[in-house]
């Protein structure tokens, strides 16, 4: 989503999506990448806060998941109280629509990008991230600023291939976890795969950005669909 006070159209499917799609379901994951960007539980304006109360309604009576994106690898304990969710490994393993599935945030799949690989490395690393936490909130805010900002500078330079994830490495992921079904996000390449590894069917299943529109992947009995939708109508892809 990469939620942001300055963004048009994102808060707005992001509050409608929380009121009149979301309680449909009994779960809901989100899959890294819901800030623009965060630089730690102690930040807070009315944005923020409209999203802490619209997530801590939900899950008075729903399940609430997050895995970090590379946005906002900084969410944490407190954040999750808030909003009564739980902060999940990347990957993880759960049951969607009765089939054993893996959730990743997609970043570390994308191993030609062997610079962004650097840096996520870096930042995840917990001496860098308590030393940047003990920094002013202003001096984070800032930085945080500046990264998001080379990010898409680099981004425009970069091959479009090697910003995607790489093949051998999404088998890799099949093979260590022994499951047939992957989601994740980080690309914005919405789209269903379906892939053939040792005679096995596999499905890796991307979900997009939000801008104009918003979308949602929709898991029920054994199967799961990538849906659109803007506020008032949605549509299956």
């Amino acid at each position: 989503l990469h939620l942001h006070k300055n963004q048009p159209h994102v808060p707005g499917l992001f509050f409608y999506f929380m009121q009149n799609i979301a309680p449909n379901a009994d779960n809901l994951y989100v899959l890294g990448d819901l800030f623009e960007y965060w630089v730690g539980d102690d930040f807070s304006d009315e944005l923020t806060q409209s999203i802490i109360t619209a997530f801590k309604n939900y899950s008075l009576h729903h399940g609430l998941f997050f895995i970090h994106g590379n946005r906002d690898f900084l969410l944490g304990e407190t954040f999750a109280r808030q909003t009564g969710g739980t902060l999940l490994t990347d990957p993880s393993v759960v049951i969607l629509g009765g089939v054993k599935t893996i959730l990743m945030h997609g970043d570390s799949l994308c191993t030609l990008d062997t610079e962004y690989q650097q840096f996520r490395q870096m930042v995840r690393d917990k001496n860098w991230q308590q030393n940047f936490l003990t920094q002013p909130l202003e001096n984070r805010i800032k930085l945080a600023s500046e990264l998001r900002d080379n990010s898409m500078a680099e981004q425009t330079t970069k091959a479009e291939e090697i910003m995607d994830v790489t093949a051998e490495e999404v088998v890799n992921i099949f093979k260590k976890y022994q499951l047939n079904r992957l989601i994740h996000g980080h690309t914005h390449r919405q789209n269903k795969h379906q892939l053939i590894v040792d005679d096995l069917p596999l499905e890796r299943i991307v979900l997009g950005d939000w801008g104009e529109t918003g979308n949602y992947c929709a898991c029920d009995n054994g199967d799961c669909e990538l849906v659109n939708f803007a506020i008032g109508e949605q549509t299956q892809k």
